[in-house]
């Protein structure tokens, strides 16, 4: 069982703009495409930077040379992509996780990523909403999948075997397995599950098959103490 990954949900028909491209192409792919940002790339494809809709109206300081010839026509007016865009852009693997996305996301202050392959060649493009609609799900739709992927996958066991009970997206786990490294196993898989908030632990075991590595443990904790 594996946490749904980017690649799974980012949209794969992009729009990109060169380096060079014109301002007034830029606004004008902004208004045609329901984006509030473009990913900007080389001759490779590969991901140099993000021009978005802010970068067109923030205002820039503008070096020396700039103010001796702010009289003259044409110069220090942005004119390019270049000019205006973000870089180096944030970028995120197709083989992360949705909720590494959105770290990434939050931890930038961004809405959208674009998604690039090992060699940062751009393969697609994620937003905040795309991300959002993979990971929020019904109680109902996480408790199928906890008893889908928790018990049977992971576990061997029939969907009943164990109570499971979701309340806005904590999972309840209530029951007897057999070994303690099973309760281990499956409230870590219950975890992994997209839109799952909690793991509440109400598992027992008939035998603890960890107590050998955890006595080696604490002998070689006590050794070192002494």
């Amino acid at each position: 069982m594996k946490a749904t990954e980017v690649g799974a949900v980012m949209t794969t028909d992009v729009v990109t703009v060169a380096h060079g491209t014109p301002l007034e192409d830029v606004v004008r792919a902004l208004a045609e495409h329901p984006v509030g940002g473009l990913p900007v790339t080389d001759d490779e494809d590969r991901v140099i930077g993000v021009v978005s809709t802010s970068d067109l109206t923030r205002p820039r300081p503008r070096p020396w040379w700039v103010l001796l010839f702010s009289g003259m026509p044409g110069l220090g007016r942005a004119r390019t992509v270049g000019d205006v865009m973000t870089a180096p852009a944030v970028t995120v693997g197709a083989r992360a996780t949705v909720t590494e996305a959105s770290w990434l996301m939050t931890g930038h202050g961004v809405e959208r990523l674009p998604v690039v392959d090992e060699e940062e060649r751009i393969v697609g493009i994620v937003t905040r909403g795309d991300l959002l609609r993979a990971v929020l799900r019904t109680d109902g739709d996480i408790e199928r999948a906890v008893r889908r992927d928790v018990l049977g996958t992971t576990l061997w066991l029939t969907p009943r075997a164990l109570a499971v009970a979701v309340e806005d997206g904590v999972v309840t786990l209530t029951g007897k397995l057999e070994r303690r490294s099973d309760v281990d196993a499956a409230v870590r898989a219950a975890s992994r599950i997209d839109g799952v908030v909690a793991v509440v632990d109400q598992l027992s075991y008939r035998v603890d098959d960890t107590r050998p590595a955890r006595a080696a443990v604490e002998a070689e904790e006590s050794v070192a103490g002494t």
